[in-house]
């Protein structure tokens, strides 16, 4: 049974379940709301109030996402991409990285340790493979170089 959103307590209360289940950015909790038949005005003001109350913060949202995804092995560019894409300003991602509290060099050793059990490529092929797959988490090719390479980040 699908419930209507079509009064401001409706909407409220799907939000507050919502954000109860676990943090959202005002354009995600906004396209949720939506597909569930609320009005866009309806959405806008208790959105507002959400955030006016402390219940609503892309700040929150953005150090949740973070954290949860470098946990999972995704490194910064993977990140920042995802959250562009969720909605967010490119600039609040940007400060967000930067103030996550994460080494991403120990990340990315971490990731390869897991993944390819600390063995350095021994052919092209296999650097190739290594490469592709950590790049493909977010980590720079810089830094994937200098690992697969067995050169220090300090160099």
């Amino acid at each position: 049974m699908s419930v209507v959103l079509d009064t401001p307590v409706a909407v409220r209360r799907t939000a507050m379940d919502l954000l109860a289940r676990r943090e959202h950015g005002r354009a995600e909790l906004t396209r949720k709301l939506r597909q569930r038949g609320a009005s866009p005005e309806m959405i806008e003001h208790e959105l507002d109030r959400l955030a006016d109350e402390g219940l609503l913060s892309e700040t929150r949202y953005l150090e949740s996402y973070i954290s949860s995804r470098a946990r999972s092995g995704y490194g910064p560019s993977r990140i920042r991409e995802e959250l562009t894409q969720r909605g967010l300003p490119r600039g609040d991602v940007e400060q967000a990285l930067r103030d996550a509290d994460i080494d991403w060099q120990v990340q990315l050793v971490d990731l390869w340790q897991r993944k390819f059990s600390g063995h350095l490529p021994g052919d092209p092929r296999e650097r190739a493979r290594q490469t592709r797959f950590l790049v493909y988490r977010g980590f720079s090719m810089e830094r994937v170089g200098r690992l697969l390479s067995g050169r220090s980040f300090d160099d």
